[in-house]
């Protein structure tokens, strides 16, 4: 995720309680990677996007496969 992704995550987790900090994979570079941490202490911290992710599953359920819409028309191209 970008920078951008990680402050709606970051959002969303206060929003539901789930506690983390969203930061930089590589402190100071806010260009790279972002992951979910169980402390915002560079040193000490600990990964815990697959924890935080697990818990927003349990709350909400599985997405949809694909993610898009479920029902729909398909016009196929052409004449007829």
């Amino acid at each position: 995720m970008d920078a951008e992704a990680a402050r709606r995550v970051d959002v969303t987790l206060r929003r539901l309680g789930i506690p983390g900090v969203v930061a930089p994979e590589e402190p100071g570079r806010a260009a790279g990677g972002w992951r979910v941490y169980d402390s915002p202490d560079a040193g000490t911290r600990k990964d815990i996007t697959p924890d935080v992710l697990a818990a927003v599953v349990a709350r909400f359920g599985e997405p949809e496969a694909g993610g898009g819409p479920t029902r729909g028309f398909i016009v196929p191209p052409g004449g007829s």
